[in-house]
């Protein structure tokens, strides 16, 4: 479980720190950093992945990532980023490229990495493009012997992982980390169409294959669990799928009318609240769950549907809410989830603790 982050220079984020708890909401004003703090998360998640780069400059580049305020004369221009779990802790220092920059200036240029045990002894250190690791079974540190892409994380470039057990336990467990922000329910989205889909234990960032995913419910997951969700959002409905030839199509049947409908003619909002409830519902529970605004488009009537959702996923998964519903956050800290308030003070995001 992740018990302390601290973001340095990352858009707003001057100097962000946060103790989550196994349930941890935070709400603040549009412009406090809310986003900017789910984006800090996803760059964690990125580096053990090996999607950085891609990521980052998909947002603008390094250029635009960095802190935009005042700097102090002896300070590096890095994005820094710590996070600290149980077993575990990992660094990672972000930089632009050195100079000439040619045609990948966008691109994040790792300087430093680091990856400490829960009694702090050194893992891993990287500085540049040489790395150093701990190997099983030989005293003191071993120089990494492959080349490092400059622009990625040492921690997604490992091989011979049965070398640095420790390393790769960290990584495969930041890359199971999930993050769900948006759901496309556009006319052309996959979601309302229907899909050849496969055994989908974890419901996809853009939710694409919720059909595949709510069959795996239905077969081998917490189906009972999926009609109590539906149930308590849209009254006497119930999530059904139908398959022909490995083609899944999604289908809400009501009590109240007799024929069923089809996901092309469900709403936004409820198109995304089972979207949401598929992936809380997960038959393969993520190390941590960020939800990034799951109140976009749902009516607030759906809030305390949605509140017992989290709640309950919150059991099996450390979970992360960022919201601007004050009805969800309020069901949440009412179930016991730690409260963090975003705003801003000339311009750097401050987060502070709810009582």
């Amino acid at each position: 479980m992740i018990r302390h982050l601290r973001i340095r220079n990352y858009r707003s984020l001057r100097n962000v720190a946060i103790e989550p708890a196994g349930l941890t909401v935070v709400t603040g004003g549009n412009g406090a950093g809310k986003s900017n703090l789910y984006r800090a998360l996803t760059l964690l998640g990125a580096a053990a992945r090996g999607t950085l780069a891609p990521g980052m400059v998909e947002e603008g580049g390094m250029p635009s990532a960095l802190w935009a305020g005042e700097w102090r004369k002896d300070e590096r221009s890095r994005i820094i980023v710590e996070v600290e779990s149980t077993t575990w802790s990992y660094s990672l220092a972000l930089g632009l490229p050195p100079p000439p920059e040619g045609a990948f200036a966008l691109d994040p240029r790792v300087k430093e990495e680091y990856l400490h045990d829960a009694a702090g002894n050194s893992l891993m250190e990287r500085k540049g493009p040489s790395a150093w690791m701990r190997v099983r079974g030989a005293r003191g540190r071993t120089a990494y012997p492959f080349a490092l892409d400059p622009q990625e994380a040492a921690l997604a470039q490992l091989r011979e992982p049965h070398l640095y057990p420790e390393v790769a336990a960290a990584q495969g467990e930041m890359a199971r980390w999930r993050f769900y922000h948006h759901f496309r329910t556009d006319a052309a989205s996959p979601i309302r169409n229907p899909q050849v889909g496969t055994r989908t234990t974890v419901l996809a960032a853009d939710g694409h294959d919720l059909a595949a995913a709510v069959a795996t419910l239905r077969e081998g997951g917490p189906s009972a669990a999926l009609d109590r969700a539906v149930d308590r959002a849209f009254p006497g409905a119930r999530l059904e799928v139908e398959h022909d030839r490995g083609e899944f199509t999604l289908l809400l049947k009501r009590h109240d009318i007799e024929r069923p409908f089809a996901a092309r003619e469900l709403s936004d909002g409820t198109l995304r609240f089972l979207c949401l409830a598929t992936a809380l519902l997960s038959a393969r529970p993520s190390p941590l769950l960020i939800l990034n605004e799951p109140d976009q488009s749902l009516h607030p009537d759906l809030a305390a549907p949605l509140a017992e959702l989290i709640l309950d996923a919150a059991a099996r998964s450390q979970v992360w809410v960022i919201t601007h519903s004050e009805a969800l956050a309020r069901h949440l800290v009412r179930g016991g989830a730690a409260g963090y308030d975003l705003r801003l003070e000339g311009g750097a995001t401050v987060a502070e603790a709810v009582t």
